[in-house]
């Protein structure tokens, strides 16, 4: 099972681990720290299979489990983490901050795994009507950026409604007492509270977000393009194999995640599946309407260019 990790512990961490990730011939290496989240399947299949120390002999794999993205992105910029999976919003808002994160790889993307979701009996029907209305999810995450992009479609500002942030874990139990009116999230929680909620799904990021999901490192991984390669093919061998056995890495994901196989299978039915490869002009495109849509309504301080931390093969940072 994963590691329980918090702010306190990410700042600990930072000291016993400054100087990063060295792999110098040698020289002894400290482990290779990776943070991952329940919506990370091919890097909790790649854990259970143990695929990267198949792939990268010798590298001592820690594993660390955090509640959503933004967490993760916070110990990556103190130096706690080396490696880790986002969505779409969190490494924006990290950037803004200043944070010394870098996008090294991107998966498919995946609109329909993200949901806005209504109690059961719910009277809202349409976007517009999550005017005034109490809407929970995790600030600065990818379903963030789902609520922000539903609004502006509905012809709403951000001051029509009063968001609460919450955790994934904290947004669920608010949802099911009834002290949210609406809750915005990815899966596998999506998945979870439409089979064992019964919630009603207002709008997916169809239509609105792309919901990419990337992997970001520190400056000191980035020096280590070889690594990289390495965890890049890992993960595609991950990707690849929880295809060959779906039914095997649904019943792994269940038990892993505490999601009823139903919602599971439903989930990986959802996912985009593909190789894991490094961001294309595209890509990357994609990303700054990210940032720009929260630069637009003063959510981030000032624009940034997404395109300033994005790692390319061959490229050295100093």
């Amino acid at each position: 099972m994963g590691i329980a990790f918090n702010r306190r512990q990410a700042l600990a961490l930072a000291g016993a681990a400054a100087g990063g990730l060295s792999l110098r011939a040698g020289a002894v290496s400290p482990p290779l720290r990776i943070g991952f989240q329940k919506s990370s399947v091919n890097l909790m299949v790649a854990r259970e299979r143990r695929l990267l120390e198949a792939t990268l002999p010798g590298v001592d794999v820690k594993w660390v489990e955090f509640p959503a993205g933004p967490q993760i992105l916070e110990a990556l910029a103190v130096g706690s983490l080396d490696f880790g999976f986002t969505g779409d919003t969190p490494p924006v808002f990290a950037q803004a901050a200043g944070k010394d994160i870098w996008y090294v790889g991107l998966e498919p993307p995946k609109p329909a795994s993200s949901a806005i979701l209504l109690p059961p009996g719910s009277r809202i029907r349409t976007l517009a009507d999550l005017a005034g209305r109490r809407i929970g999810f995790q600030k600065g995450s990818s379903s963030h950026y789902l609520v922000l992009l539903a609004l502006e479609q509905a012809g709403l500002r951000w001051s029509d409604i009063t968001p609460l942030y919450l955790a994934p874990s904290d947004a669920r139990a608010a949802f099911e007492k009834g002290a949210l009116d609406a809750w915005a999230i990815w899966d596998p929680y999506y998945a979870a509270a439409k089979i064992d909620g019964h919630a009603r799904v207002l709008a997916t990021g169809r239509g609105l977000s792309s919901n990419n999901s990337f992997y970001l490192g520190s400056r000191e991984l980035t020096r280590r393009p070889a690594l990289l390669k390495g965890l890049f093919a890992a993960l595609s061998q991950a990707d690849t194999s929880s295809k060959a056995d779906l039914p095997g890495t649904a019943r792994f994901l269940s038990e892993a995640t505490g999601v009823p196989l139903a919602g599971t299978l439903r989930f990986l039915d959802r996912r985009a599946s593909g190789p894991v490869t490094v961001l294309k002009a595209s890509d990357i495109a994609d990303q700054q309407r990210v940032a720009d849509a929260f630069s637009r309504i003063g959510l981030i301080p000032k624009p940034l260019h997404v395109a300033d931390a994005v790692w390319q093969p061959g490229a050295a940072f100093a």
